[in-house]
């Protein structure tokens, strides 16, 4: 890492490593369900989800994965014609189908003009080995990278969100996942119902063991139309949510405990206004990155500055 331009390792920068030319992630949505949602697991999905916040305007499953392509490259292309994309399978759980119908989503993605390769958004509980050995295949000759949801490690935490999956199979899928030399990350969701901050910091700790090549961060947010907007209402005590100077130096915190060479792709989730309760902090992703650059300098910290490997427990 760099540490005379970011004092962490960013997601951009892991990609600059990787490719001799630059990269943009395009999301499309394969119309994939969840296991919490259609019954197998539970219903309803995570409390907290709402697809609806993440979902750019050209996603929409009546497209064809190709023409989501085309048209998010679009607008991109005119500025770097010399660009390639990473397809970011994103929406719901997109190793959640049979493998022959994985098969053709994932390799008419990796078809399209300047698709260099595919990131998959999906859950620890939903990646049979038969898919790895698929993947790891695919990874012989384009970029893979597995998102799991892991939100959490406690598992009493995951049964209160709906999750329908453990902190163990999270463990267990990573480690699988790279031992296919499959590069793997992780979401990890910060400020749940219930976690205080020395619980949400010894996360940083327990994903630091992992075989991870990537770490995305989100503050929670209450979002419309879903279970924890209902308990946000009723219970309004359950919940500390994070102010942006708090979150700020959380942030730090967490990363000063992170390995220096594990990507950070982001620190916060940004959705739409018309659907975001709390907290509202009127900031761009870009306005909280800088924030953190500032905090960073002023704390003349880094990321990895209290990584101790040898006090992390590899169980």
């Amino acid at each position: 890492m760099d540490t005379k331009t970011i004092p962490y390792y960013s997601f951009g920068d892991f990609l600059k490593k990787r490719f001799p030319f630059k990269v943009q992630k395009i999301s499309v949505n394969a119309g994939f369900t969840c296991p919490n949602r259609d019954g197998t697991k539970g219903v309803g999905g995570c409390t907290y989800c709402n697809n609806d916040t993440f979902h750019p305007a050209y996603c929409g499953t009546e497209k064809s994965i190709s023409t989501q392509l085309e048209e998010g490259i679009r607008f991109f292309a005119r500025k770097y014609p010399e660009m390639k994309y990473l397809a970011y399978f994103q929406a719901y759980t997109n190793s959640y189908a049979s493998l022959e119908t994985l098969r053709q989503k994932y390799e008419e993605a990796l078809a399209f003009p300047g698709v260099t390769g595919l990131i998959i958004g999906t859950r620890p509980d939903c990646m049979p080995d038969v898919l790895l050995d698929y993947l790891a295949g695919k990874a012989a000759q384009a970029f893979i990278l597995v998102e799991y949801g892991v939100e959490s490690a406690s598992d009493g935490t995951l049964q209160r969100i709906n999750r329908g999956h453990t902190w163990q199979e999270s463990v267990d899928t990573i480690r699988r996942t790279h031992a296919k030399g499959i590069a793997a990350g992780a979401h990890l969701l910060l400020g749940l119902p219930g976690e205080e901050r020395e619980q949400m910091l010894h996360l940083a700790d327990l994903v630091s063991a992992l075989p991870l090549t990537v770490v995305k961060l989100h503050q929670l947010q209450i979002i419309r139309h879903t279970a924890l907007e209902k308990e946000f209402r009723e219970h309004p005590g359950h919940f500390r949510l994070f102010s942006p100077e708090e979150y700020v130096d959380f942030v730090i915190d967490f990363l000063e405990r992170l390995p220096p060479e594990m990507a950070v792709d982001r620190f916060v989730s940004q959705s739409p206004k018309e659907l975001l309760i709390a907290p509202d902090w009127g900031l761009k992703n870009h306005e909280f990155t800088a924030l953190v650059h500032k905090r960073f300098a002023a704390r003349r910290t880094r990321q990895g500055a209290r990584y101790q490997p040898s006090l992390i427990c590899k169980s």
